[in-house]
Order: structure tokens, then C-alpha cells, then sequence
């Protein structure tokens, strides 16, 4: 069993050492050149900048333990019957798109086809749903009732190549394109690179603690949005599925510390984030006890041809955050 949210909301504040360091505007030993596969220093930036932005907000910090709370209670409220869980979301998405040249452009088939992905993925109609091992098939989350629209995309052509997770993208007077309502509208801003530390941000978004705040989105490198980019290993669109997953208050899998806590009691308690294609079964011990891990949910950091669920409890979180009385209830209106 997971710890209580009351237990250890605290964890919240403690930060993996591999992904914690200070922000650096730019990190002068980042390589200049791009890579070309998503190596070991390839990161995921959203717990990285949710926790300088909870240390420097404490206001953020409350309202981040009231989402907890409520989203406790409505997971209780719906096993009591009382939430109908029945009706679908449609979340609007605007693309604010920085290039720098025709390559990192990217097509509206690209960004068309991330919203193809990002639909099946979210109502678990994609091909890979037969590859899930039938000790997980119960906990698939099936249809989440969470569905995406295009609404708009913006371009703005920029002589900025390389981009840190500090939210400059994001506001015009720092070289980048402001965002469109955030409290109706999810903003995925995509750049070219964002050197990090000794390795790079594939992409981070915000937690529902931002909910319509000015920088409110997720901000994506461009080889890692839509199907068929140039990263082998991530060239699905998945990436910008597992960032979406953070702004609808899914932890990583791991829990962002050693045999840390997610808050989904249906996913196995693992020692750490996975790379690459890890065999199934994967057999880790935590706290004394052995278990098959989930290294294919979206929230993990595997090859993307690897990462196909979102459990049932994470669901329920994400509806929790998308329901009348969320954080993110604005996205119903449109």
C-alpha cells in the first residue's frame, strides 16, 4: 500500500538528487550541439521548476495541499457513489511554436497528429493497449472521459536557439509569445533546445497549483512533439502525453525519490525512473517487498515504445483536477 496523502505530502518538498539542482538560466557546460537520441541526461523539467516555484510561492504551496485534499476527497466521494464519473472533457490547446528555421518549424501535421496521440492515449485506443502485461490490464485506466482539441497555432520566427525551463518562452517581453487565457485554454509552447545541467529538458509543464497563472502550460523541444520526429526512441508523441499528465497533477511513477510515493495507490512502488526497453517482468523491492513494476505507464521515463497506460487511480486524479470544482475547471467551458 501507498502511504496516506497526509503522510507524506511532505515528500512534496524533498527533491530527487539526480533532477534537483538550481535552476541556471543557461548551463554553460550544456553540450551546444543537440543530441541526437534521448541519452541518459535527457530529463523530464516539470518536478525540477514545480519545486523552485513552490520554495519561492508559498501561497502556490497552500493551494498545491488544497488540490491534495480535494482530490483525496473526490476519489472517496466517487468509491461512496457520489461523483457521477460519466461525461467527457474536450480541453482546448493552443501551440505557440518559437523557430528558429524551417526544421524546427514544426508542420501542422506534426501538431495535428500530437492531438491524434494525445487522444488515443488518453482513452487507451492506441495498438500498444494489447502489449499491457495481464497483471496491469485490470488497472488500465480505459478511457478517461479526457479528450483534446486544436484550437490554434501560433508561430513566431526567433534567433533564440536554446531555451532553459525558466519560463522565458512563455511571456513576449522575454523573447517568447504570452499565452492565451491559461484558465481556459492548455498552452503547449515548443522550442528548439533546452540544455540542462550535463544533459537537456525534453519538456516540463506546470501542476494544477498554476491553474490560469501567466505561465500556466507545458513547453515541449520540437523533436519531441507529434509522430515521426527525428529521436528514434521518442518519436510518438508520448513525451508531450507524459507532460500533460503533470498538468493534470500526475507525479512520476516513481515518485521522484527512492521508492517514493505517487499518490496512485494502483501503481507498484518502484526504487527509480526506467530507461530504454526494460523486460517485463521487472521485479523491484520496496520496503521490504518485491514487486512487478509498471515501467510502461506514461509517467515513467521508458522508450517511448514502451510507455502505453495510465492506471485508474490516476484517473481519478486527473478528473479530479478537470471536474466542476478542480483546478483546472476552466478548461470545461469552451
Amino acid at each position: 500500500m501507498k502511504k496516506t496523502v497526509l503522510g507524506v505530502l511532505i515528500t512534496l518538498f524533498v527533491s530527487c538528487a539526480n533532477e534537483t539542482e538550481n535552476l541556471n538560466t543557461e548551463n554553460a557546460n550544456a553540450n551546444t550541439d543537440q543530441p541526437t537520441m534521448a541519452a541518459k541526461g535527457a530529463i523530464c523539467g516539470s518536478d525540477v521548476v514545480r519545486q523552485k516555484f513552490l520554495s519561492e510561492n508559498p501561497d502556490a504551496a497552500q493551494r498545491m495541499f488544497k488540490i491534495e485534499n480535494s482530490t483525496a476527497e473526490f476519489i472517496e466521494q466517487k468509491k461512496m457513489g457520489k461523483v457521477l464519473a460519466d461525461g467527457s472533457v474536450e480541453i482546448p490547446v493552443i501551440f505557440n511554436v518559437l523557430y528558429t528555421n524551417a526544421g524546427n518549424n514544426i508542420s501542422d501535421a506534426r501538431i495535428n497528429s500530437q492531438i491524434e496521440v494525445l487522444n488515443k492515449a488518453f482513452a487507451s485506443t492506441h495498438a500498444n493497449v494489447s502489449n499491457i502485461p495481464a497483471e496491469f490490464q485490470t488497472l488500465n485506466a480505459g478511457d478517461t472521459k479526457i479528450k483534446f482539441r486544436l484550437a490554434q497555432i501560433n508561430r513566431k520566427s526567433t534567433t533564440k536557439s536554446r531555451w532553459a525551463p525558466d519560463d522565458k518562452m512563455k511571456k513576449l517581453t522575454t523573447g517568447g509569445v504570452d499565452a492565451t487565457d491559461p484558465a481556459k485554454y492548455l498552452n503547449i509552447w515548443v522550442v528548439d533546445y533546452m540544455p540542462y545541467q550535463s544533459g537537456y529538458v525534453l519538456g516540463y509543464a506546470t501542476f494544477p497549483e498554476s491553474a490560469g497563472l501567466w505561465n500556466d502550460g507545458v513547453v515541449m523541444m520540437d523533436e519531441y512533439v507529434g509522430e515521426g520526429g527525428p529521436i528514434a526512441t521518442h518519436n510518438k508523441g508520448r513525451v508531450t502525453v507524459h507532460e500533460v499528465g503533470h498538468y493534470l497533477n500526475l507525479r512520476h511513477i516513481w515518485g521522484d525519490a527512492n521508492c517514493g510515493n505517487d499518490f496512485a495507490d494502483d501503481t507498484p512502488q518502484q526504487i527509480t525512473l526506467h530507461r530504454g526497453v526494460p523486460s517485463y517482468p521487472k521485479m523491484e523491492t520496496c520496503g521490504g517487498v518485491s514487486r512487478s513494476v509498471m515501467f510502461m505507464n506514461y509517467m515513467d521515463y521508458s522508450d517511448e515504445t514502451t510507455l502505453f497506460m495510465f492506471t485508474k487511480n490516476q484517473n481519478d486524479r486527473m478528473q479530479a483536477s478537470v471536474s466542476a470544482n478542480g483546478p483546472r475547471a476552466g478548461l470545461r467551458i469552451l
